[in-house]
């Protein structure tokens, strides 16, 4: 009875122990013991262990180590990024008891760690173990042989979570970095004993052959019998749960390491990976050596990438990159997820909006991400964990990032996802280096394509690839832009550029680097979510700022129309690079949130890859899918006496051509009515960009008054459509109303005001105190980058009789871009106002901003407008639209303004 108690408790204590395994989990509870001045160094310490963790776990979540002190404030320091609720940054040891089973008895015994931040050390029995590990990205593993036998031991695992290379600048590099996720002390992930027979195979490279269609299969074999073995392997794969043929084979393996590497002919069921056909093989290779067995299992996919001509490739076809970025973002655990269901809700997400690729900024993702990328057929980039501005000039920093390398290329160079590479974000200092780095890769793993840096400030480095540059991120080449940061505010609305001319001449592939940056306003409702390690104080922040201005209710309306203008121009992004011939691939920043640097909110979806309700997915894919289609036209606003005059294209880059489509177009006003449409001649599509659909041509005239129209282009009988608005507006406007006075004119304004008059009063918006005008909302962070200019966009109530004659949604379209761009936002002289017209102001302020407002003033009435609608607007049909539509609402019975006003609160709006 005493006996099967026994076993029952062990069954317990140890649910995973099997005697049969060889392999012990060592998942559970750990004594836990912290060394913050570093004292016990590189030893074994006499302390007390106080505390206990579970582990795979961290610290954080645990809560242990420093509690959160600072209070929610609009400051830099509540604001910059989430705050963890505990923290610990230091030495930390960890101790636990294991029983040795008997059958482990002359085994090769190893310990792994999956993934840890950043130093490790290990002991048993008080006895340190040989080596000391370091990796950001890779497994830590430890040979346990001797010292541990079968039997009960005690295994002291000490971990240094401490900066141990200058590789990242201020810590921004996301494989370590509180911005996103958090630098967390512990150990995540499998956390594992394995028992290995003398002789054993540990680990398994495969390299598929297309030309041969088969794989070169390259073992690496541990022999510790000390003599020369006779082997058998047998090599067994298969796919979609069908065997292929096994290969047998017989060698002499030496003693120490040994390698063996044979051909596996796959031509029987020989099926190629890519995002459309995501073809995994499961690779099973045995050995018989000494009448023991020894198994390895793993998995790889067979694809060629190329870039010929300069443009990515994948088995031959061409490929175009639809990416974002993933930086480490997972706000309840402070660290990625370790296993494939935490990693599906990512690529399955974005999957959904039409993306086949993902950069890791900066750092390398665990196995179960490559796994699930592998099965979902996404293109990943990778990056070692290196954001640094003196790159080369440290050579322990240089050895510690050189054998990062080899050792990510050794633990996920067999995944099909693992694409692209590149050797860290932004990267400035020795360029010899980091070329050299890559040519050593290169010849030491041609199954990835390689870049030296994912873009660099650094002249002229970012402006042209390097010479082992196999493809090139960049935002900007030696000849232009290739993405619409640096036009979109400049340049009025134009939709027939592309950055084709950027292109010339470039001996590499390109693809466009953080694209977008546009930011939103936060979304305050999401505080709920943060119930892990991160705590919120920057979103708390807000909305209490925005509480105690009087605004919290316009909270929702702030993020939903400031969404609405960055999806707007994400659309024109992607849409530019997709008519761009040259062009491969376009890196968006972001599909989902940043929390870090700021705060810097500037997805459609939040830091948990869901929705903010901005944009459904089947929306995004219009412009975001293997296919678009695509218009080039000159403008967004018309007059009735016009003629829409467009290009219809193709951004064909599916798993082939598309046989005889038929291109299907509508111009329609807001009710759904169509006012014009069409077909254009049914044609085969090739695989590929800037292909000609045919022409659209529409007399404007039978639009009678000012409308939004949509143009719709649509392949027939697919899925395949896209939309566009345009704005037209009447030639010619009633004459002005006789009982309203127009000003820019201060004086002339408060004199007739106290005449009791009618006044709009449009003052030379240069004259205005505020914020400088701007169509395009703030880049990236207001407190990232404080000195821009920070709004992010308008709000306005589309039924206010005021808006009567002129069409627009609540938030900023394409037709507010010169209005936007000729005008200041008013900080309201008094917070009852409620504007016309408001800008919303960055979240870092949370100022009355407005474009229009109302007021009565003396005996008067009064609409101020900042934006300029005085000055040439024969020539601009939307400022004499928008003074048109003040003019009629002034001039009739719905005018009649709640707030009165001091003469002094209109001249305090002038400097």
């Amino acid at each position: 009875m005493r006996r099967n108690l026994l076993l029952l408790l062990l069954a317990i204590i140890f649910p995973v122990l099997s005697y049969a395994q060889t392999t012990l989990s060592l998942a559970g509870e750990w004594e836990v013991a912290f060394d913050a001045d570093d004292a016990g160094s590189h030893r074994q310490v006499s302390r007390p262990f106080p505390y206990k963790i579970h582990l795979p776990g961290t610290t954080d979540e645990q809560g242990l180590g420093d509690s959160l002190a600072i209070t929610p404030s609009l400051t830099r320091e509540s604001l910059y990024q989430l705050a963890r609720r505990h923290k610990f940054i230091g030495t930390a040891w960890y101790r636990r008891s294991i029983t040795i089973p008997q059958n482990w008895q002359g085994k090769q015994i190893e310990l792994m760690l999956e993934r840890v931040l950043w130093q490790s050390r290990v002991f048993v029995d008080g006895k340190a173990v040989d080596g000391q590990q370091e990796s950001l990205t890779a497994p830590h593993r430890y040979d346990l042989k001797a010292l541990m036998i079968p039997g009960n031991h005690s295994i002291l695992v000490r971990i240094d979570n401490k900066k141990q290379y200058d590789i990242s600048y201020q810590n921004l590099a996301h494989a370590y970095t509180d911005g996103t996720q958090t630098i967390w002390n512990g150990a995540i992930g499998k956390l594992e004993l394995t028992a290995y027979d003398p002789v054993s195979i540990r680990h398994v490279r495969t390299d598929p052959d297309q030309a041969t269609r088969s794989v070169r299969v390259r073992m690496e074999i541990c022999n510790k019998s000390g003599r020369v073995v006779d082997g058998n392997f047998l090599l067994k794969a298969q796919i979609n749960g069908k065997s292929i043929p096994s290969k047998n084979q017989t060698m002499r393996i030496d003693t120490g390491r040994a390698i063996v590497e044979t051909m596996y002919d796959l031509s029987e069921n020989f099926q190629k990976w890519d995002e459309f056909s995501p073809a995994v093989y499961q690779l099973d290779a045995s050995l018989t050596a000494e009448g023991n067995v020894s198994k390895y299992q793993t998995t790889f996919g067979i694809r060629a990438l190329s870039g010929e001509n300069s443009q990515l490739h994948i088995n031959g076809r061409r490929i175009f990159l639809r990416g974002t970025l993933e930086s480490a973002i997972f706000p309840l655990t402070g660290h990625p997820p370790t296993d494939k269901a935490g990693w599906l809700k990512v690529f399955s997400t974005a999957k959904l909006y039409g993306l086949n690729h993902i950069r890791f900024h900066s750092w390398c993702p665990p196995g179960a991400a490559f796994d699930v990328a592998d099965s979902l057929g996404f293109y990943l980039q990778v990056e070692l964990p290196m954001w640094s501005l003196q790159v080369g000039e440290d050579p322990k920093a240089n050895r510690f990032i050189t054998d990062e390398a080899y050792r990510i290329s050794r633990e996920y160079g067999n995944h099909p996802s693992f694409c692209f590479w590149s050797m860290g974000n932004e990267l400035e200092g020795n360029f010899e280096f980091l070329n050299n780095l890559v040519a050593g890769l290169k010849k030491s793993d041609a199954r990835h394509l390689y870049t030296t840096t994912t873009y660099s400030f650094q002249p002229p480095h970012g402006a042209w690839p390097e010479p082992t540059d196999d493809f090139f991120v960049t935002q900007q080449t030696k000849l232009g832009w290739v993405r619409g940061q640096g036009i979109f505010n400049q340049q009025a609305p134009s939709f027939v550029g592309d950055y084709t001319s950027s292109l010339t001449g470039m001996p590499v592939p390109v693809v466009t680097h953080e694209v977008g940056q546009y930011a939103m306003y936060p979304n305050v409702a999401e505080i709920k979510k943060y119930t892990g390690v991160l705590a919120p104080l920057n979103l708390i922040a807000i909305r209490n700022d925005l509480d105690k201005k009087g605004m919290l209710a316009l909270a929702d309306s702030f993020l939903k129309s400031s969404g609405k203008l960055a999806v707007l121009l994400y659309k024109e992004e992607m849409e530019r690079i997709l008519r761009t011939k040259g062009a491969s691939g376009i890196q968006l920043l972001d599909l989902h949130d940043f929390p870090g640097q700021g705060t810097a909110d500037i997805g459609l979806l939040d830091a948990f890859w869901e929705s903010k309700g901005i944009l459904s997915p089947s929306e995004f894919r219009q412009f975001c899918s293997p296919v678009v289609p695509l218009l080039r036209f000159e403008k967004a606003t018309f007059t009735n006496l016009e003629t829409f005059r467009a290009t219809a294209e193709i951004a064909n880059f599916s798993a082939g051509p598309l046989a005889n489509v038929t291109p299907e177009w509508t111009l329609a006003d807001e009710q759904g009515k169509p006012i014009a449409k069409g077909k254009l001649p049914a044609q085969t599509v090739g695989v590929g960009n800037g292909l000609d659909l045919g022409k659209i041509e529409v007399k404007l005239n039978a639009v009678k008054s000012a409308s939004r129209l949509t143009l719709t282009l649509a392949l027939k009988n697919t899925a395949f459509v896209n939309s566009w608005h345009l704005w037209v507006y009447p030639a010619n406007v009633p004459n002005e109303p006789a009982d309203v006075m127009i000003t820019q004119s201060v004086d002339e304004a408060l004199k007739a005001l106290s005449q009791g008059q009618k006044v709009l009063f449009n003052p030379d918006y240069h004259q205005l105190k505020g914020v400088q005008g701007k169509f395009v909302p703030v880049f990236w962070s207001p407190v990232h980058f404080p000195s821009q200019a920070g709004t992010m966009g308008i709000l306005c109530d589309p039924k206010h009789p005021a808006l009567r004659y002129f069409p627009t949604d609540s938030f900023s379209d394409w037709q507010w871009w010169d209005l936007c761009t000729r005008s200041t936002a008013m900080i309201l002289p008094d917070n009852s106002l409620s504007p016309i017209v408001r800008y919303i102001d960055n979240f870092a302020n949370n100022r009355q901003l407005a474009g229009i407002f109302e007021a009565n003033v003396g005996q008067g009435k009064l609409i101020v407008c900042s934006f300029d609608i005085s000055n040439d607007v024969g020539n601009r049909p939307v400022a004499r639209q928008l003074r048109h539509s003040l003019l009629q609402y002034m001039s009739s019975a719905s005018f009649n303004p709640s707030v009165e006003l001091a003469n002094t609160a209109i001249t305090s709006l002038i400097k």
